[in-house]
């Protein structure tokens, strides 16, 4: 299993999960994908991280009954960047928001959190000593991310203004319009125009998809372990997909990738 020591710029770092139930969580990714999970950490607010054979591949934080009443569950994706306080500068003057002014977490690095110019949220992160997941598009690691935007346009020109991403247009029709992030022939985030297909109410957001090596013996586990299928296994160009949520409703989504699939090369 290769290692990933750094992220390139404006590449996805990081993932974290916000639960409401923080127990759970833990047994629920550790039996569906083999994570182990550190001890909570107090001085952090509870967070913690997952690691698969012993490679940290994500975080967890229990959410503030009080602060985040109402809130749903959330796997949140977060993009390496080399100075935080400039891509909130830039993220301001692209339409977007700042949430979360940037933040240091002790010696790790520095957090951001952002909402991109069509609403969806997206965190930033400036790493000192902590780099981001070890590892990525491979079996029970982050292995492709993706925004869901209803306003296309707007969002592939934030990405390639604030995150300076170079991208590349994979289609452009009425039917399907997706744009990548790519350096070389490294693909490493995709923009979706889903404003014909998001359901009333649903908001611009990112997925995280985690690799399996069977995207239908993965659903039945989730389903055995107390979550849910949104989206049933499909194949596709890249892989065979599927959407599923944990047992306190966080929706994630499941590859298991063929030669195709845009993330093998990261």
């Amino acid at each position: 299993m290769p290692t990933r020591e750094t992220a390139p710029l404006g590449a996805p770092c990081w993932v974290d999960l916000m639960t409401s139930d923080a127990a759970r969580s833990r047994a629920f990714y550790a039996e569906l994908f083999g994570w182990t999970a550190d001890e909570p950490v107090a001085e952090f607010g509870g967070y913690f991280n997952f690691a698969k054979d012993g490679i940290r591949v994500g975080g967890g934080m229990p959410r503030d009954p009080a602060a985040d009443a109402g809130l749903p569950d959330v796997w949140s994706v977060y993009l390496a960047t080399d100075d935080a306080a400039k891509t909130a500068e830039m993220a301001l003057a692209n339409g977007g928001q700042v949430h979360v002014e940037p933040m240091a977490v002790a010696d790790l690095g520095t957090m951001l959190l952002l909402g991109d110019a069509g609403g969806a949220a997206i965190g930033a992160w400036q790493p000192d000593q902590f780099p981001g997941f070890g590892i990525v598009a491979e079996t029970g690691a982050p292995s492709w991310f993706e925004l869901h935007t209803r306003d296309y346009a707007a969002a592939v020109d934030f990405y390639r203004s604030v995150f300076r991403w170079d991208t590349e247009v994979i289609s452009d029709t009425p039917e399907f319009r997706y744009t990548v992030f790519k350096q070389g022939d490294t693909m490493f985030a995709g923009i979706a125009d889903a404003g014909a297909y998001l359901p009333d109410g649903v908001p611009s957001h990112w997925s995280v998809y985690f690799g399996v090596d069977d995207t239908d013996a993965a659903l039945a586990k989730v389903v055995e372990l107390g979550g849910a299928i949104v989206t049933p296994a499909e194949d596709t160009p890249y892989g065979r997909l599927a959407t599923a949520t944990d047992p306190t409703g966080a929706q994630f989504k499941l590859v298991a990738p063929n030669e195709a699939m845009p993330g093998n090369a990261q």
